[in-house]
């Protein structure tokens, strides 16, 4: 592969616009943060609650985590359109390959929310139906929705933002190679753990799945971090081709 370092057509230079362009990308990688946990607390009823499509339910709080999820799915694809018109210059199929990684994890991400908001209008327009036959319509929406998360933020995510992502960072420049590291390892690590998970190995919920995602947990965090506080290295041959 062709590493590129040439300047493209609507790249900003100067300083003060890489500056503003690692703090709009940091800034949405707090946002991934933040809404998919929020996401994730609000559905708490609905994933956990197998007989969720009987009771009483909570609409609103459901509905509310949705709308995290949406500005999720916003999040995902813009961090990807932020940095893309720099990362190019490194590597363009490698930089395409980021963006598309970014849309398949966010549709994903919204066939999940899809799935539970389908079992929230089955809840309110199911009427006198049979409860045996709504207790397993409903357990299938969540089992759709759980298959979505580990197909979007476990594989898709291990590839894009882990190995792919940490790859172009590494090899750019643009943050300290100790920082990306945790991107090259703790791709590989979610996705192999996916796997494992796929073949039943062990539950997503598990404690030992939580361990292989730290590292790309780190990872995330200090993107987030390190690019809203402290902004693209300016020793990066990116920035010099300014």
């Amino acid at each position: 592969m062709t590493d590129a370092i040439a300047a493209g057509p609507g790249v900003p230079t100067g300083p003060d616009q890489w500056r503003r362009t690692s703090l709009i990308a940091g800034l949405l990688f707090i946002g991934t943060f933040v809404t998919s946990i929020a996401g994730l607390l609000l559905y708490d009823p609905i994933l956990n609650d197998t007989d969720y499509v009987l009771g009483g339910g909570l609409d609103s709080q459901i509905s509310l985590g949705a709308l995290f999820e949406v500005f999720l799915v916003i999040t995902n694809i813009g961090t990807a359109v932020v940095l893309f018109p720099l990362l190019k210059r490194q590597s363009e199929a490698m930089s395409l390959g980021y963006v598309a990684s970014r849309v398949v994890e966010s549709t994903i991400i919204a066939v999940g929310l899809i799935s539970l908001m389908a079992l929230v209008t089955l809840r309110d327009e199911a009427g006198g139906a049979d409860p045996a036959s709504l207790t397993l319509a409903g357990q299938s929406l969540v089992a759709l929705h759980d298959w979505t998360f580990l197909l979007g933020p476990g594989f898709c995510v291990g590839i894009g933002n882990g190995l792919i992502l940490g790859w172009l960072m590494y090899r750019s420049g643009l943050m300290p190679p100790k920082l990306a590291m945790f991107g090259l390892v703790g791709g590989p690590l979610i996705f192999l753990s996916s796997i494992a998970i796929l073949f039943g190995a062990y539950e997503q919920t598990d404690g030992i799945a939580f361990l292989f995602s730290i590292p790309e947990i780190v990872w995330e965090l200090s993107l987030a971090i390190y690019l809203t506080f402290r902004g693209f290295r300016s020793e990066s041959p990116l920035l010099a081709a300014s």
